[in-house]
């Protein structure tokens, strides 16, 4: 008889290695973690190529976050570097700060702005809506038209495939404007990379003896096999309905790899290319982790339409789809939804582990 698991735990992403750690190692439940691909760590998972290159085999990944509680967990399972993400995009043949700040207006524009003048020079460009209604709205508002075709316009059809005034407010709310010369990306209090990577910090955090892992597993192959009381879940929410309303929209990622016999390829870890070239940035995983190498490897990042899900899209349409599947969830009463996919939401990495975290500490009883 196969043994008996209080929790069956679907993806080894950072919601369900999270709810696995918690559960058993402060409630003493066994767990039985299944995961689909052939590693653990979700699309935060890092390797090292043949070059010996440290690595994110699905794209950048910046650990960010204002939440403590999340901030003081992961460095639990290993120690942090003091990497502040900063990103340069390309615009007529410069590579300008972005999010838009004092230099990246003053170098576009050729003028010498001071911060006052750039409040200025906005507040005389912007456009005056009466109504935020799509993500062209939020930056034409802020910002007007000619900096919205210049950064945000192709940038945003390139990586969701629709135009952003076919997009909900949230995808361009998400990035600040900046009146000084402040080129960090995030905002957040709490910012920096794991040392040794991401592969190893999940490790440690599913280094239990509470928690059996299987990976090459499809959650839906052990149903029958395997007994268990509760599950979470962190795929696809679609997926577990057996899309009976329908697959929700999502956009995929296609990722091109390249060494290079150089130190450095660029000057800082993300070049975003919102005009130029089919692919929407280039990433150079060696500024994450400051690793000392006589190469560098770069890996261009295309979306698609179709592959495996990484992003909702953020569309009222989709959004209404997915409430009739949330309907369906709310009815099941030993099965919890958390994370990116099943909760149909665009989480960061820091919102993903406040999910597992507050989710089991609901469980205290």
């Amino acid at each position: 008889m196969p043994e008996k698991y209080d929790f069956l735990i679907v993806g080894a992403g950072f919601a369900g290695a999270v709810s696995a750690e918690r559960l058993a190692s402060q409630l003493n439940k066994k767990v039985l973690l299944v995961e689909k691909r052939n590693h653990i760590g979700g699309n935060s998972y890092d390797y090292y190529d043949d070059a010996g290159i440290l690595v994110h085999k699905y794209g950048a990944h910046c650990f960010h976050t204002n939440y403590d509680d999340v901030w003081d967990y992961v460095r639990n399972f290993g120690e942090f570097n003091n990497y502040v993400h900063r990103v340069r995009t390309y615009v007529d043949g410069k590579k300008l700060p972005i999010p838009i700040n004092l230099t990246t207006v003053n170098s576009l524009l050729d003028k010498n702005f001071s911060e006052a003048e750039l409040k200025e020079y906005f507040e005389s460009v912007r456009v005056k809506l009466p109504k935020i209604s799509n993500s062209r709205d939020v930056v034409v508002s802020v910002v007007g038209e000619y900096f919205y075709e210049k950064f945000f316009k192709n940038y945003t059809f390139k990586q969701w495939g629709v135009y952003p005034d076919e997009l909900s407010p949230e995808v361009t709310s998400r990035i600040p404007i900046r009146y000084d010369t402040n080129d960090r990306y995030f905002g957040d209090k709490h910012q920096g990379m794991p040392k040794e990577g991401f592969s190893k910090l999940f490790e440690r955090i599913l280094d239990h003896r509470n928690i059996t892992l299987a990976t090459d597993t499809d959650y839906k192959d052990v149903l029958e096999s395997v007994k268990f009381d509760r599950i979470i879940y962190t795929g696809p929410v679609d997926y577990f309905f057996d899309n009976i309303y329908g697959k929700l929209p999502y956009r995929s990622q296609s990722f091109e790899f390249e060494t290079h016999d150089t130190e450095y390829f660029q000057e800082v870890a993300v070049v975003n290319y919102p005009n130029d070239h089919r692919y929407t940035k280039i990433t150079e995983s060696k500024h994450f982790t400051y690793q000392k190498h006589s190469q560098t490897t770069i890996v261009k990042e295309y979306p698609e339409a179709l592959g495996e899900p990484y992003y909702p899209m953020p569309m009222e349409s989709a959004k209404k789809q997915y409430e009739l599947y949330a309907k369906e969830a709310e009815k099941l009463k030993t099965v919890y939804f958390a994370g990116r996919l099943a909760q149909y939401r665009y989480y960061n990495m820091d919102q993903a582990i406040k999910c597992a975290l507050d989710l089991i500490g609901t469980m205290g009883d």
